[in-house]
């Protein structure tokens, strides 16, 4: 079984943990503050391929919190950036996330890192504060997948954006030949233990 891990990053109020829940399980959990770091596990078959991702839900970064983003930038496989559509702020800390996942992967990483920028609240466009055509230059700019999404009312979309993600994950996972991946006594739950304090969670 292959293992995949991605880290899920933004700013509170953008619904990243919305977002993750909605592909778990279907399900819209609505807004919520969380102030703990999580870490999600699901196996699934992509293509035929058995896998088992974990994905790491820390807490909502603000443009500053560099010393958050660390861990997680050092230890995933690939990135879900999340902002909403109806607050730019969100959308200038997303900006400020990719290049700090850029920074940090430049001499570690061979080759793209898979990253998807998500504008989130689709359903919001009354009040949308970032236009689609914004969001897509970001994501050309800093070679990233994008999809405009609605956690609160549509799984598909979200589904297979995921789906995008992890296939571009294996597909650098085989050039790299998997060389930059912790062995199994450095995984994500002992990293949480020793640097966040975990919660763990299986969907």
């Amino acid at each position: 079984m292959n293992d995949i891990k991605l880290a899920l990053l933004g700013s509170e109020g953008a619904g990243k943990s919305a977002v993750l829940v909605r592909f778990l399980t279907k399900r819209f959990i609505g807004e919520y503050a969380s102030n703990a770091n999580s870490l999600y596990h699901k196996r699934l078959s992509i293509d035929g391929r058995q896998l088992n991702l974990e994905v790491f839900d820390p807490c909502s970064q603000s443009g500053e919190s560099r010393c958050i983003l660390e861990e997680p930038v050092d230890w995933a496989d690939g990135f879900v950036v999340v902002y909403t559509i109806s607050d730019r702020t969100s959308f200038l800390n997303a900006k400020n996330i990719l290049a700090q996942i850029k920074e940090s992967r430049r001499e570690t990483c061979k080759g793209e890192v898979p990253i998807c920028l998500v504008g989130n609240k689709q359903d919001l466009c009354h009040s949308r504060q970032v236009s689609e055509e914004e969001g897509r230059s970001l994501a050309q700019e800093n070679k990233c997948l994008f999809q405009e999404v609605s956690a609160a009312e549509n799984y598909l979309e979200i589904s297979n954006l995921f789906t995008k993600l992890i296939r571009h994950v294996m597909e650098q996972l085989k050039l790299r030949g998997d060389r930059r991946r912790y062995s199994g006594s450095k995984s994500m739950a002992k990293l949480i233990n020793n640097v966040f304090g975990k919660r763990r969670k299986s969907v």
